[in-house]
């Protein structure tokens, strides 16, 4: 049998995955089958991902690259070499959504009435409307900066839309160069135009907007008063975002971070300029010697920059272009729990029982947005809140949205009087801002504020209440693979398990005992914990398949994750196929894994579903020689997730909690519409649909909330019957 070593032909560069993951993310944009609306969505998350790919990920390559770093990467590459091959895949992309934009998504938009105008199509009275519109709302905010030996290069600012302008002086006939910022903060990207001033086309067009950098390049005399102007030419920056934090050394880490704070939004290194591909060669020569860019850093973009400002399209009221609307519902077991209809008298007294009740009675799995967030977990918390048994409610916080119920609610334990501690993850990338304002708010209302423990994010998911019941002190816990957010739990598929078993209970204690205190817990009775006892467990478990199957006894292995590129994982799952351990998994993202190589994983096959919502989800499954074993949990098969920073996954206990779970494993592996297929080198290709269509998401949009057991059981097809 041949081997597998940790040889760069048996792994896959972690970059150009995350890239081919976020060419699947446009490929929803170019799908005629993806609504209009939603098509310019998916063109600015993948606008959006790659902002943040180079920020951090292009970002540390460059910077290993000036500093002269030798070493290579999984699969064999210099930082020179990857940097290359990037800007080598990324070239076509970007061509790809330009052309979507300019040649397909406006004429489609604008059959159905959206017009996306550019300023020289605007008719006299549009531009007029436009002037007035630019010397009220937008001239008053301008800042020309001029560039000469008076005047320095500007600073550029991070993700800033900017406008190059030529002017020439008609006296002396002398040419300059200055720099206009595009507000982005106040201001839309698409200004809107009113609709009374269509022209009399008929039928009027119900939406109509202009570029804001449209509208103050055609509209720059009044800057430039008395001089010429030769032109004016688009360009964009990407500066270095990532936080190097020295947590050891700060006295105080929210200060430290708040100082590192201050330097982000001045901003690192520039990583990437985007321009105008009309920008003359002298003008691009001066703006990357100004900002010290190479030529590999430097982006001609054939169309608008920034194209993740589409977002804001989503706000035009016509519905027949989007997804159509889907709310969750309330999970069967819990319908009997919900204070607010015990509130407005649409739930009586006698009919009503708590969370805790039924809790007691045994686990209760929940799956966002099938389940509805608002009636599941924040119903938990904020019982939790007004019970007066309650006596301390703990939670760990990574990400949390802006107008927080969750946060409202420990506050307001706070004040009723209970013991309330969160853990606020001051680290969490691109949120800490937004995090060190809550961890404030919650300080401020007498809530007991951690911020995680020294050189580790903490990335788990867990809550915990502690209630005085008859028979003493008892805990229910929830734990997750999501956050504690209220608006991309509605956007985002994750897993929770609620729980009230005593054993789970004692080991999230522990777990956040270690978390606030100096505890150096090593084991677990149920948690499996990162950096402590996760990896150890895991690459057991995968052992444990692989010896199964050498004695011949069945083995398979089943996983649901976000990214799989831990090298010590990947060799024993390459060991596992070579033994004959079939092994399926769902990779959303980044997997540098190569499926399917003969002699060395023949047994396995990649599968990542890009849909309506983003597949957030962990989930583990062995078959255990026929008695089988399920994990869920915060943790990715990466090596930051297993050794850097503090995960929890847990055992699923519950038999018919696993059966349901393994159903809704099996969809994600049947789905031939929204799943792709890896392939050994690395490439995906859609899913191959057979006689039918199977899409696990709109399956689960339509069962999931309906069904108390596994479709096909005597409960399930009642409560099926019951839809």
């Amino acid at each position: 049998m041949r081997q597998a070593s940790q040889t760069s032909e048996l792994m896959i560069n972690r970059e150009l995955s995350w890239i081919a993951f976020n060419e699947r993310v446009l490929a929803q944009a170019l799908d005629p089958r993806t609504p209009l609306l939603e098509q310019a969505k998916f063109s600015a998350i993948f606008s959006n991902n790659l902002d943040e790919f180079f920020m951090v990920r292009v970002a540390s390559l460059q910077s290993q690259l000036h500093a002269g770093v030798q070493g290579l990467s999984e699969d064999g590459r210099t930082p020179e070499q990857q940097l290359e091959e990037i800007r080598r895949r990324l070239e076509p992309l970007l061509l790809q959504q330009q052309s979507h934009y300019r040649n397909t998504l406006k004429g489609k938009l604008r059959e159905q009435g959206i017009h996306l105008l550019d300023y020289q199509q605007l008719s006299r009275r549009q531009k007029d409307w436009a002037s007035s519109f630019f010397q009220t709302a937008v001239f008053p905010v301008l800042t020309p900066l001029a560039v000469d030996p008076a005047h320095p290069f500007p600073f550029i600012s991070n993700l800033s839309l900017n406008i190059a302008v030529l002017v020439r002086d008609p006296h002396s006939q002398r040419g300059q160069f200055a720099r206009i910022k595009v507000p982005q903060k106040n201001l839309p990207r698409f200004v809107r135009i009113p609709t009374e001033l269509h022209g009399g086309r008929v039928p009027a067009p119900r939406y109509m907007a202009v570029p804001l950098e449209q509208l103050m390049a055609f509209n720059l005399q009044r800057l430039f008063p008395g001089m010429t102007i030769e032109g004016h030419y688009f360009f964009r920056v990407t500066r270095d975002a990532d936080l190097e934090l020295r947590e050891l050394e700060a006295d105080d880490l929210m200060v430290a971070l708040e100082q590192g704070l201050r330097k982000r939004r001045m901003g690192g290194e520039v990583v990437r300029l985007e321009v105008a591909n009309e920008m003359p060669e002298e003008l691009m020569q001066q703006l990357m010697r100004g900002m010290e860019v190479e030529e590999i850093d430097l982006y001609r973009i054939n169309g608008p920059l920034g194209l993740d400002d589409l977002m804001s399209l989503l706000a035009i009221a016509a519905p027949e272009l989007k997804d159509k609307p889907f709310s969750g519902r309330t999970p069967r077991s819990l319908r009997r729990s919900q204070s607010s209809q015990l509130e407005d008298g649409s739930l009586r007294f006698q009919e009503f029982e708590s969370i805790f009740s039924v809790l007691r009675r045994g686990d209760v799995l929940l799956h966002h947005p099938f389940d509805l967030f608002s009636t599941s977990v924040e119903e938990f918390i904020n019982q939790a809140a007004d019970d007066a048994s309650v006596l301390a409610i703990k939670m760990t916080l990574y990400r949390v949205s802006k107008d927080s119920p969750i946060i409202a609610a420990l506050i307001r334990a706070a004040e009723n009087g209970k013991q309330v501690m969160a853990l606020v993850e001051l680290k969490a990338r691109f949120d800490e801002d937004n995090n060190i304002q809550w961890a404030r708010q919650l300080e401020r209302s007498g809530v007991h504020v951690v911020y995680g423990v020294i050189g580790l994010k903490t990335h788990t998911k867990i809550a915990l209440v502690v209630r005085q019941e008859k028979q003493g002190l008892r805990g229910y816990v929830h734990v997750g693979t999501g956050n504690y957010n209220s608006r991309t739990a509605t956007l985002y598929t994750d897993i929770g398990l609620l729980s009230a078993r005593q054993e789970l209970v004692q080991d999230v204690v522990e777990l956040f005992n270690g978390l606030t205190g100096f505890s150096k817990q090593s084991d677990y009775r149920l948690l499996l914990v990162a950096p402590v006892s996760l990896r150890r467990r895991m690459e057991e478990l995968i052992r444990r398949e692989t010896e199964y199957a050498r004695a011949g006894r069945p083995a398979a292995i089943k996983a649901k994750m976000n990214a799989l590129v831990d090298p010590a994982i990947i060799a024993l799952l390459y060991e596992a196929s070579q033994a004959g351990v079939q092994i399926d998994l769902v990779v959303r993202g980044m997997c540098s894994l190569r499926p399917g190589l003969k002699g060395i994983s023949e047994t396995i096959r990649v599968r990542s579903v890009i849909g309506r919502f983003l597949e957030h989800s962990r989930l583990f499954w062995f078959a255990n020689d026929g008695a089988a074993e399920m994990f869920l949990g915060s943790a990715d098969w990466m090596e930051r997730n297993l050794d850097r920073r503090v995960e929890a996954v847990v055992p699923v206990l519950d038999p018919q909690v696993c059966l349901r779970l393994e159903w809704m494993l099996q969809l994600y592996l049947q789905d031939n519409k929204a799943a792709w297929e890896m392939q050994p080198d690395g490439n995906y290709r859609r899913a191959i649909a057979g006689n039918s269509e199977a899409e696990a998401q709109t399956e689960l949009m339509d069962t999931w909330g309906s069904l108390s057991e596994v479709p096909g059981s005597a409960a399930g097809a009642a409560a099926d019957a019951d839809r």
